[in-house]
């Protein structure tokens, strides 16, 4: 090196440290940035202090709650309290990692404590963007807890509803949804449609038997093809039939499948592959004209971008409580809107989340209809939440979930009533092999 190129960098050096020294942040790579200096409320709150509200968040509470000591999905619901005395819950229940999501909600307090509880779209966007790496199942199942809590306060404070804040409802009887069928031969499968039409519940969702090789026998795929034409002449031609393959099949066999079955003119074939091969899900779907349906695993809108923009679904199915609550759920119904694209959600988890999804419905002009993970016919959990919350949550009347007319989502909780079913811990999903010994997607 040159002397003079060598006092140049020195000079250069100086000028830095002396900058530095007048507090400004020197530039670096961007892995390391400043740190901010401790305040009252959460970093980047003093922006907002003039606008919004003066209420502020003084606590954020987890609830792990089991209703079988083994149950593999646990409810997770989240408390947020505020200086005002106005309550929010949420649910951010993921199957099989309940523990992991509670320490992630844990690890956003310092993102909510001291902040206005109305600013839900800088929060969304503060815990999704400042996590860094992009969220996944355990980020967007916390949070959608959240997130759905915020929402909960946002409409008691100002006396609505969330669906009407949201711009619903598009249809004052409420939203239409769908039962599991779980009859498992003809008999049963009409004793349902008996009690769905004297109901008005106008539709069904089963899965098929079995879990299925890359390649499959014709005797397997026979034997799945048989068991739909047996929901069909089960439940009659009047009831709508949506099958979940749960992407139990590979492109290869999903695509015999989807043709086989064309005459039975099903509401949709779920999850055809797994999600995340969209290309092999449009080989799939270019064969079929039934339509296609996917999306309770994919996390915040984001996720559905691909899907949306190659045409390769006809109906998008995030989950309230892993997509990110109640702001990704209504982003990703606008997303899909925007294409033709209709939305079914999913819901296989607690009340909470169940309730929250049904207030976002109510007000997405391209939602078809609801999914709950329950029979015709209420079963023990369904009693514990009519215990919990004092009304039957997520049973239909005449084929729809009614909308609440309190503010906020709708319901009061108490944690005195969660202490009945304590927290057995974090219990692993089904793990299916095939006979060889390989993994099984099931």
């Amino acid at each position: 090196m040159r002397r003079r190129h060598f006092l140049a960098g020195m000079a250069g050096t100086g000028a830095g440290a002396a900058a530095a020294a007048r507090g400004a942040a020197p530039v670096d790579c961007g892995c390391a940035p400043a740190l901010q200096a401790a305040q009252s409320g959460p970093v980047g709150a003093r922006a907002f202090e003039n606008v919004g509200s003066k209420n502020r968040i003084t606590a954020m509470k987890v609830f792990g709650v089991s209703l079988t000591p083994d149950s593999d999905r646990p409810y997770v619901f989240v408390k947020i309290e505020t200086r005002e005395g106005v309550v929010g819950w949420g649910e951010a229940t993921l199957e099989g990692k309940a523990a992991a999501v509670m320490a992630c909600i844990d690890d956003f307090k310092e993102f909510l404590i001291g902040a206005d509880p109305m600013l839900v779209e800088h929060h969304w966007q503060s815990m999704y963007v400042h996590s860094f790496y992009r969220a996944g199942p355990v980020i967007g199942s916390a949070i959608a807890g959240i997130d759905q809590a915020l929402w909960d306060i946002r409409g008691k404070m100002l006396g609505m509803p969330v669906y009407k804040l949201l711009g619903g409802p598009f249809d004052e009887r409420g939203v239409r949804g769908y039962y599991h069928i779980r009859g498992g031969n003809r008999e049963e499968l009409r004793r349902a449609a008996a009690i769905a039409r004297a109901n008005g519940i106008t539709c069904f969702k089963s899965g098929i038997p079995g879990y299925y090789e890359w390649i499959e026998t014709s005797a397997k795929i026979k034997r799945a093809v048989e068991w739909m034409q047996m929901l069909r002449e089960g439940l009659g031609p009047d009831i709508d039939i949506g099958v979940d393959f749960h992407a139990k099949t590979s492109p290869a066999v999903a695509a015999i499948l989807v043709k086989e079955v064309e005459p039975l003119r099903l509401l949709f074939i779920e999850e055809p592959c797994p999600p995340e091969n969209v290309k092999a899900m449009a080989r799939i779907a270019r064969r079929s004209t039934t339509p296609i349906a996917t999306g309770e695993r994919l996390i915040a809108s984001y996720s559905c971008r691909e899907l949306v923009e190659m045409g390769v679904v006809d109906i998008i199915q995030t989950d309230i409580n892993h997509v990110g609550g109640i702001t990704a759920l209504w982003k990703t119904g606008a997303l899909a809107e925007a294409s033709g694209i209709s939305m079914a959600p999913h819901a296989c988890e607690g009340p909470i989340g169940g309730i929250a999804t049904v207030h976002v419905d109510a007000a997405t002009p391209n939602f078809i209809v609801q999914e709950i993970c329950s029979g015709v016919e209420p079963d023990m959990k369904e009693k514990v939440w009519a215990e919990w919350l004092g009304f039957p949550a997520m049973r239909m009347v005449n084929g729809r979930f009614p909308l609440p007319d309190k503010p906020g989502l709708g319901f009061e909780l108490t944690e005195a009533a969660l202490k009945k079913y304590p927290f057995g811990g974090t219990r692993p999903m089904a793990r299916v092999f095939h006979e060889d010994g390989s993994v099984a997607e099931w």
